[in-house]
């Protein structure tokens, strides 16, 4: 059995699944679109409405046929409550989460770290890919309780008083399972939150994208099982891996990793008090926008990644390399020498490599094969006698790649090479370092 930690994964056999949570608590399911949001109120799945299509909870235990969701089903999010809703988590026992498929047979657990103040866990999702299902550890900690989980995913949620409620026995909330009528988008709300403060800048909405949620929350639950703020986990897994494996292709993504704020409106105006971090907020290139929070255990502080995403496109790839040329020409200009030429062979060479060494985590000019970069331009029909290389991981612009070869003796020197004539320039997102980039220089054929 494999045993999960929070953000790991693990492939799921086809059929149905079973997941346990033995104990003093209630198992719920949320259904989602790719959007993050539920289609109404069947997608909730809870000890007042046990079953959906595909899935059903009988106790401590629900079951999941991934083929016989609903259609457009997505993502099934698994949550866990106390049973009594006056209980705090953290004076229960540790939860610990088996999963089983055919025949009982034993697939993974995880055992997520203590709650401390939060009062409900996002323990786990499952989620398509590569033609199958996967099950994602979490470990996501909630403060507001069920009702707060579900408002969050687009179910609309009356409080009521004890003696009023239709739950069980000492459960104050009663879920109306109503569409909610305008969803979050994220933790709290901050979806509208964000679109205010664009609108007040002039630019678009952003939207909500459930891939790059789902990379935001298991990011959040990894940082705040180990205590820490980074873009890599302590595995090597980066941020940047986690959101291409989530399935969103990328051109363009910046991330807040933020810890301390409680709520979404904390975080929110955390990000507005700093120059660099209010950056996105005004940002007309991002179109989308995924966001998650998770407390750590043994502190009690809340850790948030929030990411902001344009989608990866031809033509978005072709105004970025094209910059890089403008760039570096007026480079060339300011120190008297002519423009470079777009050669397209040379570019194919170049957007090849950054791709493998995006792929292939490496970054070299040197393939792990041996293949250095004339190799590389002959291969791509390149006659050019002189070649030359530049090579950049991490950076997030045009202009911040550039500025960086030129603050760079040895990458300034190629790019004011007088013998150089032409030009091709590769950029591939994605990654362990997120961005990779390159300039393949050749000289007159």
């Amino acid at each position: 059995m494999n045993e999960l930690t929070a953000g790991g994964n693990r492939a799921l056999p086809t059929g149905t699944v079973t997941i346990r949570v033995p104990g003093p608590f209630d198992v719920s399911l949320l259904i989602t679109g790719r959007d993050g949001r539920t289609s109404g109120d069947g997608d909730f799945v809870f000890f007042n409405q046990p079953s959906a299509p595909g899935a059903r909870l009988e106790g401590d235990t629900v079951t999941v046929n991934p083929a016989l969701l609903r259609p457009g089903a997505a993502r099934v999010t698994v949550v866990l409550s106390p049973a009594d809703a006056r209980t705090p988590l953290a004076s229960l026992p540790t939860p610990v989460m088996t999963v089983t498929g055919g025949g009982g047979r034993p697939l993974a657990r995880f055992t997520p770290p203590r709650p401390a103040t939060e009062t409900v866990l996002l323990l786990a999702e499952l989620y398509p890919r590569d033609g199958g299902w996967k099950i994602r550890a979490l470990g996501q900690g909630y403060a507001d309780g069920l009702a707060g989980v579900a408002r969050d995913f687009g179910i609309d949620v009356e409080d009521e008083t004890e003696d009023e409620a239709e739950g069980r026995p000492g459960d104050s909330t009663r879920t109306s399972l109503r569409d909610s009528p305008s969803g979050s988008g994220g933790p709290g709300g901050l979806l509208a939150l964000v679109n205010s403060e664009r609108s007040r800048a002039g630019v678009p909405p952003v939207r909500a994208d459930d891939r790059l949620a789902a990379a935001a929350r298991a990011h959040a639950a990894d940082m705040a099982s180990h205590g820490r703020l980074s873009a890599e986990s302590p595995g090597g897994d980066s941020l940047f891996q986690r959101v291409t494996a989530a399935g969103y292709a990328y051109l363009v993504l910046s991330e807040h990793l933020v810890s301390g704020p409680r709520t979404a409106a904390e975080f929110v105006d955390h990000c507005l008090t700093g120059h660099e971090r209010r950056g996105p907020f005004a940002g007309g290139e991002f179109t989308h926008i995924g966001a998650g929070h998770a407390v750590d255990g043994g502190t009690g502080r809340t850790y948030w990644t929030v990411l902001w995403a344009q989608p990866y496109s031809a033509a978005g790839l072709e105004r970025a390399t094209g910059e890089v040329l403008a760039l570096t020409n007026a480079e060339r200009a300011a120190a008297g020498l002519p423009p470079l030429a777009a050669d397209p062979r040379l570019a194919v060479a170049a957007r090849d490599h950054s791709t493998d060494m995006a792929r292939r985590d490496f970054y070299s000019h040197t393939t792990p094969e041996g293949r250095e970069p004339w190799d590389r331009a002959r291969a791509a029909g390149a006659a050019h006698r002189a070649i030359g290389e530049n090579i950049a991981c991490g950076q997030r612009t045009p202009a911040e790649v550039v500025r960086g070869w030129m603050n760079s003796p040895g990458h300034r020197a190629n790019i004011l090479t007088p013998g150089f004539t032409h030009l091709g320039v590769g950029y591939a997102p994605g990654g362990r370092a997120g961005t990779y980039w390159t300039q393949l220089f050749g000289g007159a054929p």
